[in-house]
């Protein structure tokens, strides 16, 4: 007979829960892939911002691309083109924060990593200090993409998480 402690419950498990009690009162909302709104955002996975309620948008309404710090990497290229070529979109926003981890770190976390595990990461950390010039190199990198068809409607922002307010970058600046 196994005498093994019960398990203790994790916050998987509470996500699981929390799913079922979703699925219970759930209706298929009857609508495709294509965003409504034809419009990719492009966004820190910063748990502070809520980008449905800060920018008024519904389920359906857009495409959400999030990594750490919102940068255009190759895998956030991939996804737009998918999202455009496939799926409609024509609108691209880029979503930075103030008080984002990666103005904490370096490119030395790669070697930091490489020395703990003996295997130097592919990806770079794409660490940045000036959010501003981030976001620029963002929209840089998108409108200047092969891959992009639609890249006359591409715009960043940074937002706030202490006012909850975007503030637009000029691409010139």
């Amino acid at each position: 007979m196994s005498t093994s402690a019960p398990r203790t419950a994790t916050v998987t498990d509470r996500l699981v829960e929390a799913n079922r009690a979703y699925a219970a009162r759930f209706t298929d909302p009857g609508m495709g892939a294509r965003p409504v709104l034809r419009v990719a955002v492009v966004a820190c996975m910063d748990a502070r911002l809520d980008l449905h309620a800060a920018l008024g948008l519904e389920l359906g309404d857009c495409h959400t691309i999030r990594n750490a710090g919102g940068v255009v990497t190759d895998d956030t290229i991939r996804s737009l083109t998918i999202s455009q070529r496939a799926l409609g979109t024509r609108s691209v926003a880029l979503i930075h924060h103030t008080g984002c981890g990666l103005q904490t770190l370096t490119e030395d976390f790669r070697h930091e990593l490489e020395l703990e595990v003996g295997q130097r990461p592919a990806w770079a950390v794409e660490a940045f200090r000036d959010v501003d010039q981030d976001v620029r190199q963002s929209m840089q990198r998108v409108r200047t993409s092969p891959f992009l068809p639609h890249t006359d409607d591409v715009r960043g922002f940074v937002f706030d998480v202490t006012k909850g307010l975007l503030r637009e970058i000029d691409p010139n600046s």
